[in-house]
């Protein structure tokens, strides 16, 4: 497999003295925690797992009411023979008839509740799985196809130095989306994120075609992927670097979103383990088997994902909730490593969010970023700007968000989001967008390789407060392996936020699989090769090495 190009830093040098006999136990007790869930995520499926695979063997479009055909198969399927079995051995068993000529007109047949599906046994069975897994088969191939694809672009038009400098368009309309993603790219950003139409995590659905009209965010569809990733790799001819494009694959539709973001060439893709559960009330079961499955997917298309953790001081006290960041960091870390991604596809998540009149802020803002730079020294790790402390004074802004910049320079953050001076006011003018670009460009030019002279005192504060913290997730991590995960989020663990199991949305959409279950995409992902299992898997990464 070909790995991903992920900015990553050239000096990782050991500023903290971390222990590392606990470093090694906080991963262990994280894949202890970890484990059971992983269990639970391969005994089980989802609607949107089976969706996804059906979109990997090429079904697409929706009906006249704009119901994906992916919805409706299923549907049809699961009201016929339940999902216990899967989706592809009665689909696939019902095209061995002939009578229908491809998924589209099957699934049309089967929205009419005409089709006689059943799930097939014997000859009859490995007949439909094999027809099943050249469809499946050739879905992912194109994947591989779009990965290599990007490798190549990178090549010929160049990699940013790091920090990537990642900015944020949310206008609701794709073509002024389009507009903004290009003028942000000629100012200097080198990732695009596109923001999603409120409340589509909650859609049990991916709406079709390009849309103009979301809700202070643009809807993810593929149309919208596939216009957006076009006017990037315009725009990064011109500019001779490469453009990376981001989205959300979280939410009902996870698999789904993963199975476009593959087959459209995205970059980056906000994909948390736990961020749905907490923010969105989404079925925890439902969340953790879609979310192995979305990550697989983007372990074999080369995505880099972004975690939530950021969220959680939101939520909850920057610095009392230190330590629920860092261990929920190396919970995200066994779970994406499980599934396949690689350290450079790690775009963890932490945030600047201390209340700036607190005495020492900045200092301890140091000590939790450096402590996330070393603990994930190969990952391209995503560095949030504050939001919670904005009140709308834009130069108290402006100052934090360069204290923020400084902090990112200082730590050697990856992938720094531009923070801007009116959040918490307006949505960004783009003279707003240029004047946060402007702030990260003079920090960076002027103090961008202050980390080869930033050496915490050994014991001193910030130092100590590193190690403290770090304390503090391991007897975190202690107590939920000894819970268990699911029932340390239905406490509130993270973010305060209580989260039963058998509670949430979509918890509907969750089948416990039979003993002749069968997926192959599922088989197809887990027998992939990306040489991932140990944190030495990534010595022979291709990678850029930015200050």
């Amino acid at each position: 497999m070909t790995a991903t190009l992920s900015p990553v830093p050239s000096g990782r040098a050991d500023k903290l003295g971390l222990d590392p006999a606990l470093v090694r136990r906080a991963r262990e007790l994280a894949h202890q925690a970890g484990r059971p869930v992983v269990e639970l995520a391969n005994s089980h499926t989802t609607v949107a797992v089976e969706r996804a695979t059906l979109r990997l063997a090429g079904l697409s479009g929706a009906d006249a009411e704009g119901i994906p055909w992916a919805n409706r198969l299923v549907d049809a399927v699961r009201d016929r023979t339940g999902l216990e079995h899967g989706i592809c051995l009665p689909v696939w068993d019902a095209l061995r008839s002939g009578e229908y000529a491809d998924l589209t007109e099957l699934a049309a047949r089967a929205a009419t509740g005409t089709v006689p599906f059943r799930v097939p046994e014997g000859a009859a069975a490995v007949q439909a799985e094999a027809a099943a897994r050249r469809a499946v088969g050739h879905g992912l191939d194109r994947i591989d196809r779009r990965r290599d694809e990007r490798t190549e672009l990178v090549g010929r038009w160049g990699n940013p130095r790091g920090p990537w400098i990642y900015l944020i368009v949310a206008t609701g309309d794709i073509y002024e989306d389009i507009r903004q993603a290009q003028a942000a790219a000629r100012g200097g950003a080198d990732v695009i994120a596109v923001i999603r139409s409120t409340g589509q995590s909650l859609l049990d659905y991916v709406p079709e075609g390009a849309t103009r009209e979301g809700y202070a965010g643009t809807y993810a569809t593929q149309e919208n992927f596939r216009l957006m990733r076009a006017a990037l790799d315009e725009v990064s001819a011109e500019l001779g670097r490469y453009v990376r494009l981001t989205n959300y694959a979280s939410g009902l539709c996870m698999p789904e979103i993963a199975v476009l973001a593959g087959l459209e060439r995205l970059d980056m893709m906000l994909n948390d383990s736990m961020y749905g559960i907490l923010f969105r009330d989404i079925n925890p079961v439902r969340t953790f088997v879609d979310q192995r499955f979305s990550r697989q997917l983007h372990a074999r298309a080369g995505i880099v994902i972004n975690t939530g953790e950021d969220n959680y001081l939101t939520t909850a006290d920057a610095v009392d909730a230190a330590h629920t960041v860092t261990a929920s960091q190396l919970l995200n870390e066994y779970f994406a490593k499980e599934a396949g991604l690689l350290d450079g596809q790690l775009g963890l998540g932490h945030a600047f969010e201390i209340d700036p009149a607190r005495p020492e802020s900045f200092r301890l803002e140091l000590a939790h970023a450096l402590l996330a730079r070393e603990l994930f020294p190969d990952a391209p790790l995503k560095w949030m700007p504050p939001t919670r402390h904005m009140t709308g004074d834009v130069f108290h802004g402006y100052l934090l968000n360069g204290f923020f910049n400084l902090a990112g320079a200082l730590t050697e953050q990856s992938i720094l989001l531009v923070g801007m001076m009116t959040e918490a006011v307006v949505t960004p003018f783009l003279s707003d967008r240029d004047l946060a670009l402007r702030n990260v460009r003079y920090v960076m030019d002027a103090a961008g390789g202050l980390t080869e002279d930033f050496h915490p005192a050994p014991g001193g504060f910030i130092a100590s407060r590193a190690a403290q913290v770090l304390g503090e997730a391991v007897d975190l991590l202690e107590q939920i392996k000894g819970r268990g995960l699911l029932d340390a989020i239905a406490a509130g663990t993270f973010g305060g936020m209580r989260r039963p199991a058998d509670g949430g949305r979509g918890a509907d959409g969750v089948v416990a699989r039979a003993d002749g279950y069968r997926n192959p995409a599922i088989e197809l992902l887990d027998a992939t090769d990306t040489g991932t299992g140990t944190a030495d898997a990534t010595a022979d990464e291709e990678r850029d090495t930015p200050r």
